[in-house]
């Protein structure tokens, strides 16, 4: 099992670690699975180099915070592992022109940022997130819709490679991650939360100040009428809010709508800002006691360095000799 995630947000946001962080930690308890901050697709686009350090590190110390375990997991820097951008390059030159113009992620950037804009990392990239998934010969790739296009293309230049140069990748499948609760802006219910929302009031970071959560909580768009019950077409406000508390407290829906019969939206957000309060408070001074201790930090993310590139190393080593590339003499 293989997944990553982008150094690029500082804070994780609510909807960041409920639709997948959440899940990486219950996966590492399955499955062999291999975690990592994917700073060599960060740079892409144009980035500030002592922000993409800091955040680097904060996304690896969040992680921890989360309940990954090294001892559980391997979880490492992308660029740590020389192995992921060698056999990119090889997966680039197995890659037709018009198979990867075709990449609707990459249609739609470029389209934004205008031609002169957009770097050529930017076109190749989903050939070095083909070779992040091969390199660990994985079975299976934790993916949302918007990733299932690179997984097919992973697909076709594993079996290309395998057809024409004897078998050397495993072909994996999709792992659909367990339905998890969508969840919405807290000010525009209907949008999903993201970080590029226009109104930042409608976004929870997890490494907010807890006060600070508590009132975006309170002050979340609800519906009119008063009664609570799970409705996304009718009710969006009041469906995000009972879609997170079910989440962190356990308590389904249908539990939740039961308990709060009779009662109005106050009494809701109230509890849901204690829940999210209770949450977020040790989730941050885990994050810090990372971040205050980079020597642990560093010393974690080196062992899992070293870890990975054990098994990136021989992946790449089969696959130089099957191209016919002459082995290095140590």
């Amino acid at each position: 099992m293989l997944s990553g995630i982008q150094p690029t947000a500082g804070s994780f946001h609510l909807g960041n670690y409920l639709g997948a962080v959440r899940q990486w930690v219950a996966l590492q308890e399955t499955h062999d699975a291999f975690y990592m901050v994917v700073d060599l697709h960060a740079i892409t686009v144009p980035q500030d180099p002592a922000e993409l350090r800091a955040n680097t590190r904060l996304a690896a110390a969040q992680l921890l915070a989360a309940g990954l375990d090294p001892e559980r997991c391997t979880l490492f820097v992308q660029s740590h592992v020389p192995e992921h951008a060698q056999l990119g390059w090889v997966m680039n030159c197995i890659t037709g022109f018009g198979e990867a113009s075709r990449m609707t992620q990459f249609k739609d950037k470029s389209a934004r940022q205008g031609n002169d804009r957009t770097t050529v990392g930017l076109f190749t990239y989903p050939m070095l997130m083909v070779a992040d998934i091969l390199l660990y010969q994985a079975d299976q790739v934790p993916v949302g819709e918007d990733q299932r296009q690179h997984l097919e293309l992973t697909r076709t230049l594993a079996e290309r490679f395998n057809a024409t140069y004897g078998g050397t990748f495993t072909v994996p499948d999709a792992y659909i991650l367990k339905e998890t609760a969508k969840i919405y802006d807290l000010q525009e219910p209907t949008a999903k939360m993201s970080k590029s929302a226009a109104n930042a009031k409608g976004l929870v970071n997890l490494l907010d100040e807890p006060r600070a959560t508590a009132k975006k909580i309170k002050s979340a768009v609800t519906d009119t009428g008063s009664e609570i019950r799970f409705d996304r077409a009718e009710k969006a406000g009041v469906s995000n809010l009972l879609s997170i508390l079910s989440t962190l407290s356990g308590e389904t829906i249908a539990e939740l709508e039961e308990k709060y019969t009779g009662k109005g939206y106050g009494a809701l957000k109230t509890d849901l800002a204690e829940v999210m309060v209770d949450f977020v408070t040790p989730f941050r001074e885990r994050t810090h006691a990372y971040l205050d201790d980079p020597e642990t930090l560093d010393a974690i993310l080196a062992e899992g360095a070293e870890k990975a590139r054990a098994v990136a190393a021989e992946t790449l080593a089969q696959t130089y000799d099957k191209l016919g590339l002459v082995p290095a003499k140590h």
